[in-house]
């Protein structure tokens, strides 16, 4: 764990600056060439295409973020077990978090830069969401999975496409139950009247699950792997609830299948246009990019940064 990096942020965002985070990982892995697995998506690509993973890392540090996350966005046992993984889950947890340490050393020399270990509540891809585990087995695979982050190096631990009460509070307390600062990002799709909806629960208002899955505890909340053009009016309904900072982590375009291939993806100045509004005029202050949003995306929000300073 990186303290330095840490207190690096913490002093940066009092100062309200911006903080750029790192871009996709799992559809940057599949366009430079590595498979996804049918039900785990990019979680199994840490063991096969560590040496691609620990490039892509130093590709976004190279490019200006300050912030990287670990490839264990697909890589919870909920996920792993029905593909039958479950046996590889800590090797593959702690192998991720070993290549973002080991991209950070090679591209920014040490502490400088923050890695972030992923967890979401995300169930295998090619399975009906309705399988959902019981509130009880995800905290204990929450508990586990935050623990293993921890021990392995990270800095921080990043909830990521929070959108289902049930399963993001248990994950919301075995992530602040290392003692490591948590990040949330909460992730939302267009309802039947435009307004932004929980991705996995549509059924409910996003203030109400934003509601029921806040922690004062947590001092980042944002808005993540949602739509370039609904990230806004989802921001807006986050910065009603919460006074803090206001992460900023969007996705673009979407899966087409067989092979995962990601489409229909902004430019680089699309999404630095995008960004300069959601920090000028929604208070963002920490920017990166989700599904889609490679290097060149996040050097093109670092120019976007740096020509905001004075």
């Amino acid at each position: 764990m990186s303290e330095g990096a840490m207190q690096a942020i913490g002093r940066r965002l009092a100062a309200d600056e911006v903080i750029l985070l790192d871009g996709a990982t799992g559809t940057e892995l599949e366009r430079r060439g590595a498979p996804m697995h049918d039900e785990v998506w990019c979680g199994a690509a840490t063991l096969s295409h560590g040496a691609l993973l620990r490039d892509i890392h130093e590709d976004y540090i190279r490019a200006g973020a300050s912030v990287v996350i670990a490839n264990t966005y697909g890589s919870n046992r909920i996920m792993l077990e029905p593909a039958g993984l479950g046996s590889e889950f800590e090797s593959i947890n702690r192998r991720a978090v070993e290549i973002a340490l080991e991209a950070r050393d090679r591209a920014a020399g040490g502490d400088a830069i923050a890695v972030a270990g992923s967890m979401s509540h995300m169930v295998p891809m090619r399975h009906d969401p309705a399988r959902a585990p019981s509130p009880a087995r995800a905290n204990e695979c929450f508990t586990e999975m935050a623990q293993t982050l921890a021990d392995a190096g990270v800095d921080l631990i990043i909830l990521e496409m929070m959108s289902n009460p049930e399963l993001a509070r248990p994950a919301v307390a075995a992530a602040l139950a290392t003692g490591l600062p948590v990040w949330i990002g909460y992730s939302a799709r267009r309802g039947g009247r435009g307004e932004p909806v929980p991705f996995l629960r549509p059924d409910l208002d996003f203030a109400d699950m934003v509601r029921a899955v806040h922690s004062d505890e947590v001092r980042i909340h944002g808005v993540m792997h949602t739509n370039v053009d609904l990230t806004g009016p989802a921001i807006d309904v986050l910065r009603g609830l919460f006074g803090g900072p206001i992460l900023v982590y969007p996705d673009s375009g979407f899966f087409a299948m067989p092979n995962w291939q990601f489409v229909n993806i902004v430019s680089p100045q699309e999404l630095a246009r995008a960004a300069r509004g959601w920090i000028e005029e929604h208070g963002a202050r920490l920017v990166g990019g989700c599904c889609g949003l490679g290097v060149e995306h996040i050097e093109a929000l670092a120019e976007m940064i740096a020509a905001r300073r004075p």
